[in-house]
């Protein structure tokens, strides 16, 4: 998956998160909804967190130097982990205490009106964007001919991962906004507003727990998906000259960057030459078949 591509899917979420975070905020202001009120900090904590991400993709791209000699791939996923505290903070956080501080206090309601029109609209700007980011998930699936489901669990690429589970999250909490809006207007009580903020609340927190579950683990050193292990062994044991492969360890670098390590097992009786050849044309077949390896370092054994 391009870095442009995963540039443009963040900068058109950032920007549809920015417009509908100020939409949600007037109208929840006019209105008194807690729950578009709470709307209103998930999509700002969106605006914020598709910033950090667009730092991570930037930061991440950089070429490797003197100091950071394999590059800066793994400070990706420091800002992606960042983008997902700010999720937990500024979204789940106000969501969840103004929801209950609603239930608490109660709230009045007035020209609810403009309160539906805007989720409305933020509806179906946030569909645009989860639409980018579904495309982008499916297309970098087809490559790798698996679903897209098991590609947003398995990538190393956990910007689009943020993107895509972010403006589904955002789809599902306006639909409850609105559930729970359209319930405390037909029945008089807060308490359905209060409960649709908090909702929307534990929905950001599950979100934010698994982004930085996932940007933890690439942190710490996250290795190559079993099957992708598999793929590499066999082709390093199919090259003449080598025997077998005992020892097979990899991590992510960064977004679609590997690094391999192996003992390999050469055949005894070829020349300290052959062993060299072969050892260049194992590399050679993997960067060939396997784009994203950047870093091949194989140790003969006997």
């Amino acid at each position: 998956m391009s870095s442009e591509e995963s540039l443009r899917t963040v900068i058109i979420a950032g920007a549809a998160n920015l417009g509908i975070a100020v939409a949600k905020t007037v109208a929840g202001l006019i209105s008194g909804s807690a729950s578009m009120l709470s709307e209103a900090a998930h999509s700002f904590a969106d605006t914020i967190t598709e910033v950090l991400l667009y730092v991570a993709l930037r930061r991440g791209a950089q070429p490797a130097d003197e100091r950071h000699q394999f590059g800066y791939g793994k400070a990706a996923y420091f800002w992606a982990f960042i983008a997902s505290v700010c999720t937990f903070v500024a979204g789940a956080g106000f969501s969840i205490t103004h929801g209950v501080q609603t239930l608490i206090d109660g709230e009045e309601l007035s020209d609810t009106g403009i309160s539906f029109a805007v989720l409305a609209i933020s509806f179906a700007i946030e569909a645009i964007s989860f639409r980018q980011a579904t495309r982008q998930v499916r297309g970098a699936a087809a490559r790798w001919r698996i679903k897209p489901l098991r590609y947003l669990r398995i990538t190393s690429d956990t910007t689009v991962v943020a993107v895509t589970l972010e403006d589904g999250a955002a789809l599902i909490g306006l639909v409850l906004a609105a559930l729970g809006l359209g319930a405390s207007v037909l029945t008089g009580s807060a308490v359905w507003d209060g409960l649709a903020s908090i909702a929307i609340g534990l929905l950001l927190f599950a979100v934010a727990g698994v982004l930085a579950r996932a940007n933890i683990a690439h942190l710490i050193g996250l290795a190559a998906p079993a099957g992708l292990q598999d793929q590499i062994q066999a082709e390093l044991a199919g090259v003449p000259g080598i025997e077998g492969v005992p020892t097979l360890l990899t991590m992510l670098l960064g977004p679609g960057s590997l690094l391999v390590a192996a003992k390999v097992d050469f055949v005894d009786t070829i020349s300290g030459a052959e062993v060299e050849a072969a050892a260049d044309e194992a590399e050679r077949r993997l960067r060939e078949r396997f784009p994203g390896i950047r870093y091949v370092f194989l140790d003969p054994t006997g």
